[in-house]
């Protein structure tokens, strides 16, 4: 049956828990016990810390009673998809590649979660390497959609929107290098942020692409974004994108109040670049609505065309994931998935002028993007202008064949945040996207935050066997 304890936000929990009204221990302990009945089906966690989770829960319990508290995320549960590396917990990328991989230390950002004091409860199923999927030939199965268990949780960062809108943690950290945050974010409703380029260290992470990896927090509100990234943000020597900066208060940028912003909207990305499913049409035009109603003054803007920034992405992505794994792909091919092999091996036959070629290309994009934004303190798009596809039917498709929108914000490097805005007629999720100026993230949450209030879309959560009638 459904407690009050199921679908807690951190915003929520942290409260009751700086009241003394609920025990983070008591919380993390419905969670593993909520993880136990529902991953069978959904395949979200690929290892569930119990015991070490209970022990964190304890001492931030003790350090809170002695009034030690450390701020929202004290005692709040949270996840890692499993390319983070934890000290003594094994980090796999879920390969047979990393099999039995256990790193000595904590990636930059989870030291940062838990010197915040949140609690660690696992890791989170990924395609592989954070690249090729779903695919049926890992050590473990792919995550299933919440929404609909047939369906496809888009990737990479697959367990983390599962785990999030499945109510099995309220709070993830994915990563992105061309949508891997963005398209999970949209196909199991939540809120997913891919921030600034440089903004949260990408250190001790398992990489894909030098050039477009970054970190970024996954959860059911824009608000529990903006927690996340309060801990996660900060200048990191290990991390050589990272750009040392004021770090403003997040939280307190979420006033509810778009009044006057100027709000470009890429039309054209998902009605003459993509073809787009009406539903997904019909919610975003009713979403441009609800922002103008909010006061915020709404306007068309062109942009290249998506294929621009889609091979520039596929280029870049491609080449330094083969530069990667190449070494490991020449001797021991047969230790990764088919999936990650179709899509990475291109990569060995793409020469120094594509890539070089390739840069330039996003060089320009990026300064045609800045050039908009003087005139716009944000933009608006689709987040994925299909549904979230059936298990069945997904297969070997290429990441260039596949020209999504996301990767457009991953060219750019500035802020991108995905936001539930309605379903469909059968309960599916349907989702926007906002970009933003460079590490003015707290703008496209301010906005994102405001189109939460002022719809229903946050108080809907999928039905799921063993959650009540």
């Amino acid at each position: 049956m459904t407690t009050d304890l199921d679908y807690l936000t951190i915003a929520e929990g942290a409260a009751r828990i700086r009241s003394r009204d609920l025990s983070p221990v008591d919380w993390t302990q419905h969670l593993i016990t909520r993880i136990e009945a529902l991953n069978p089906s959904l395949h979200a966690f690929v290892q569930v810390t119990a015991e070490h989770a209970l022990d964190q829960a304890g001492k931030a319990g003790a350090e809170i009673a002695a009034g030690n508290y450390r701020g929202p995320l004290h005692g709040v549960p949270f996840a890692l998809k499993d390319i983070y590396d934890t000290a003594g917990i094994a980090t796999t990328g879920q390969s047979k590649v990393c099999a039995g991989r256990v790193p000595e230390r904590d990636a930059a950002t989870v030291r940062r979660l838990k010197d915040a004091g949140a609690v660690l409860l696992g890791k989170l199923t990924t395609h592989e390497f954070a690249y090729g999927g779903p695919s049926f030939d890992l050590p473990g199965p792919p995550a299933r959609n919440p929404w609909d268990t047939d369906r496809f949780t888009g990737g990479s960062s697959s367990g983390s929107g599962a785990a999030v809108a499945s109510g099995m943690v309220p709070a993830t950290m994915g990563s992105c290098t061309g949508g891997s945050i963005r398209t999970p974010a949209a196909y199991c409703g939540i809120a997913g942020l891919k921030p600034t380029a440089g903004l949260v260290s990408r250190a001790g992470v398992l990489p894909l692409s030098y050039t477009l990896d970054t970190c970024g927090p996954m959860a059911w509100t824009v608000e529990d974004c903006a927690l996340m990234l309060q801990a996660l943000a900060g200048y990191d020597p290990e991390d050589g994108q990272s750009v040392e900066r004021p770090i403003p208060d997040y939280r307190a940028a979420l006033t509810g109040d778009i009044k006057g912003l100027r709000i470009g909207v890429v039309r054209h990305f998902w009605e003459v670049d993509k073809t787009t499913d009406p539903a997904v049409a019909a919610a975003l035009d009713a979403a441009i609505g609800v922002l103008g109603g909010l006061g915020a003054e709404v306007e068309d803007v062109t942009l290249s065309p998506l294929d621009d920034f889609a091979v520039s992405q596929w280029i870049i992505a491609c080449a330094e994931a083969n530069a990667i794994h190449d070494d490991t792909l020449r001797h021991r091919p047969n230790d990764y998935g088919e999936n990650f092999r179709y899509r990475i091996l291109p990569g060995a036959v793409l020469g120094a002028v594509d890539y070089v070629q390739a840069l330039r290309q996003r060089r320009e994009l990026i300064h045609e993007v800045e050039t908009v934004l003087k005139d716009f303190d944000i933009l608006f798009t689709a987040t994925t202008p299909i549904l979230p596809p059936l298990m069945a039917d997904e297969d070997l498709v290429s990441i260039l064949a596949s020209r999504g929108i996301t990767g457009a914000f991953n060219i750019t490097g500035g802020p991108a945040l995905a936001l539930c805005c309605g379903f469909t007629d059968d309960g599916l999720p349907l989702s926007m996207t906002l970009g933003g100026k460079a590490f003015d993230d707290a703008m496209v949450m301010r906005v994102g935050h405001a189109y939460e209030g002022a719809t229903e879309w946050r108080r809907r959560r999928p039905n799921l066997k063993g959650d009540g009638p």
